[in-house]
């Protein structure tokens, strides 16, 4: 998991994507330049999430969009995503590199310093760190500041997405910040055109981060 891959980070939420298709509205998603995307669904059982992320990966794999499922191992593992994204209470990096391998992405919410060295030293590819405001996705996220944030990125050398209520209206918070990307939920999927809201939202971050057009 290199930097230039984690530019715009979805996550899907079924109350943002409503009675729409599901799986056509995230192959928009992706159309419109999603580089990694991450299955967030907190209602669906274990079963129910490797049938879910066993749809998704081949529509991912078309775009060559790396998918994480959120939360659950095992889901993840037996569904055959490329990786996992776990919170600072849920099982050690350390302990799911054991189970699932080196080439296994793992992710890890970190809304501390400290919580931050510790998953970069049990082997986290890359950081999630917010939330830098409120989310009608995830109400309860404890806030950060943006100085939080940015000692962060110096102290730690793996890649950080920042997260917490980011739009295309206050993305501009994370410049200057070290971040690698942004992860996002309703500003693409909540979105009546996916696909260009997407799309609008990477170029900004792309400028915003002075990154290169070719990603």
């Amino acid at each position: 998991m290199n930097k230039e891959s984690l530019l715009l980070y979805a996550i899907t939420d079924p109350g943002c994507i409503g009675e729409r298709d599901f799986f056509c509205e995230v192959e928009n998603a992706l159309k419109g330049g999603v580089t990694v995307l991450q299955l967030r669904e907190k209602n669906l059982t274990t079963d129910e999430l490797i049938v879910r992320a066993k749809k998704l990966k081949p529509i991912c794999q078309k775009y060559n969009v790396p998918l994480i499922v959120n939360d659950n191992v095992q889901a993840a593992i037996e569904s055959g995503a490329d990786g996992v994204h776990v919170g600072a209470d849920d099982m050690d990096v350390s302990e799911i590199r054991r189970i699932a391998g080196d080439s296994f992405i793992i992710g890890a919410t970190a809304k501390t310093l400290e919580q931050a060295i510790i998953a970069q030293l049990q082997g986290a590819d890359y950081l999630g760190c917010g939330a830098l405001f409120t989310s009608f996705t995830k109400q309860n996220a404890k806030p950060m500041t943006v100085d939080t944030l940015k000692e962060i990125t110096y102290e730690v050398s793996i890649p950080v997405v920042a997260i917490g209520g980011l739009t295309y209206d206050n993305i501009d918070i994370i410049k200057d910040c070290g971040v690698s990307g942004a992860a996002v939920v309703s500003a693409v999927f909540a979105e009546e055109d996916i696909k260009t809201a997407a799309d609008k939202l990477k170029k900004k971050i792309r400028r915003i981060l002075n990154v290169s057009e070719t990603i």
